[in-house]
């Protein structure tokens, strides 16, 4: 299934190592034409993606989100901080609208792959073990999920996992959500809300 819909986009401008690069200038003064390029960058973006998560980056230092970067990296995920006008933007009128509430103060997007459980696991690791990074929602399988959702995500097995298991000849059900993960993202949303009414239930 191909990525976020968006319009068609033309080159991509220069990206300073993956968090787009704002000059200290005072607010809504950054030159029409860097705005234009940023916005076809982040649209490029948002089409090449198959799921994002929104995050508060404040209190990272530049170094911190290099360290984060380099984590999802192995993943096929990236990490960019972004100014929230010029991403709404970029999302177009139908998304920019479901994504408005939370794109307010700092925000960085994940941009992820066809598999979001690794990236969203090395987000949650980097979280506990290096500084706590608030995730404001995701964008999973076309729909919006709060902070919860995406927290849930990570407890899921990984696409790399999944196959380890499944070759390991483990419970049939997992064969499922191979299946799932491997050929069918809607399953995704599905799978966390089976997984939330499990946790939820008198004796789980």
């Amino acid at each position: 299934m191909s990525g976020i819909p968006v319009p068609a986009v033309r080159p991509a401008p220069h990206v300073c190592g993956g968090v787009f690069s704002f000059k200290k200038e005072a607010r809504n003064e950054m030159p029409t034409a860097k705005k234009e390029e940023t916005i076809e960058e982040l649209r490029r973006r948002i089409a090449d993606a198959k799921h994002l998560v929104f995050t508060n980056y404040a209190g990272l230092t530049v170094e911190e989100i290099s360290k984060l970067r380099g984590e999802l990296r192995k993943d096929g995920a990236t990490y960019a901080v972004v100014k929230n006008t010029l991403f709404a933007r970029a999302a177009g009128d139908e998304l920019g609208k479901q994504f408005e509430k939370f794109l307010a103060g700092p925000t960085a997007v994940l941009f992820a792959g066809e598999d979001p459980v690794a990236p969203a696991k090395a987000l949650k690791s980097f979280s506990d073990e290096t500084k706590p990074v608030e995730v404001k929602a995701g964008f999973i399988d076309g729909k919006v999920v709060d902070a919860k959702t995406v927290e849930m995500l990570a407890s899921l097995p990984s696409k790399t996992e999944l196959k380890a298991m499944v070759l390991g000849a483990l419970a049939a059900p997992l064969r499922g959500f191979a299946g799932v993960l491997g050929a069918n993202r809607s399953g995704f949303v599905r799978i966390l809300n089976a997984r939330q009414k499990q946790l939820t239930e008198p004796g789980s």
